[in-house]
């Protein structure tokens, strides 16, 4: 596409979420790229969840094209999308259900069962359930991994060694969603694999300084080490790519997305979770992983962009 082509873009960011300061980052940052490469493009605090209120505020702008760069609910979960196809906008990534799918972790993780890859085993609580005998027993073992089932960033995660630290570990999932997930914890080495435009990029290893990868070793520079490519046997990583590449298909997801895996100790991909709108800053692992690939950070934006309207010709 030719630049003129492209309209006026408003880059959607910020958010009611937990993750509204990482999306303010992402926005900034695409904002800033879309400009650089001659884009009409202009900036969209997104500050409430309200339907209409959003409807107004897009209808304002007179856009041609929303870039999303929210990060969490309303942003991931297929909200922001639904109104973007109300309002006949073409948009940056997957469609309402496939983020809807990709957000819910429970559902995600039952497709992904469903589709032979490797998860780890887990079980899944509702807040009215556990509520009224607070009782779990666990037949998952040591360690343990308990987590919000709609929240990113590791936020409400823990990783948990002794019995008596479950509850607290319960609770604090509970705080951010009504539904969490339980699940084992897979030893092993963490890799984050992207997919652009149905294409899986390089495999990135994650080694943080923490214990494990929270949300400050994620956001603080010089608390993680990312290793791109991952020194992988030739064989090992394309089948790390494969297992990002069919989460990808199997959600329906589109232009983009990142899944996290853990490659176990007999080396097999234990995929946890896929994210459809991943960080968009120029030191984000998508980005990260593109640039080995030649594709600059102004580039990956634009092509972001042209899929957008190729999805909304389909």
């Amino acid at each position: 596409m030719e630049i003129k082509d492209f309209g006026r873009v408003g880059v959607l960011m910020g958010g009611p979420s937990s993750e509204r300061e990482i999306s303010l980052k992402s926005g900034k940052a695409v904002l800033c790229a879309l400009k650089d490469s001659g884009i009409d493009a202009l900036g969209i605090d997104i500050i409430t969840d309200n339907k209409e209120e959003n409807i107004r505020l897009l209808r304002s702008y007179n856009l041609d094209c929303a870039f999303i760069a929210l990060h969490g609910r309303f942003g991931e979960d297929g909200a922001v999308q639904e109104i973007l196809e109300q309002a006949d906008l073409p948009y940056t990534g997957s469609g309402v259900k496939a983020s809807r799918l990709a957000m819910d972790k429970i559902g995600a993780l039952r497709i992904f069962r469903a589709g032979k890859l490797y998860v780890p085993r887990s079980h899944f609580l509702e807040r009215p359930a556990y509520n009224k005998n607070n009782d779990f027993k666990n037949d998952l073992g040591f360690p343990l991994v308990i987590k919000p089932a709609n929240h990113g960033s590791s936020i409400g995660l823990s990783i948990i060694e002794l019995e008596r630290e479950i509850p607290a570990a319960i609770q604090l999932a509970f705080q951010f969603d009504e539904r969490i997930v339980v699940e084992e914890y897979i030893s092993g080495r963490e890799l984050t694999v992207g997919v652009l435009d149905e294409k899986p990029l390089p495999v990135i290893e994650i080694v943080p300084k923490h214990k494990f990868f929270d949300f400050e070793a994620k956001y603080q520079a010089g608390l993680t080490d990312y290793i791109i490519p991952a020194p992988l046997k030739k064989e090992i990583a394309e089948n790390v790519q494969q297992a990002a590449l069919q989460a990808h298909k199997l959600l329906g997801c589109f232009g983009c997305s990142r899944t996290d895996i853990i490659l176990s100790k007999d080396n097999l991909p234990f995929v946890l979770e896929t994210n459809t709108i991943p960080g968009m800053t120029a030191t984000s692992l998508l980005p990260k992983a593109a640039k080995i690939l030649g594709i600059d950070f102004n580039q990956l934006c634009l092509k972001l962009l042209e899929l957008a309207y190729e999805k909304a010709k389909v």
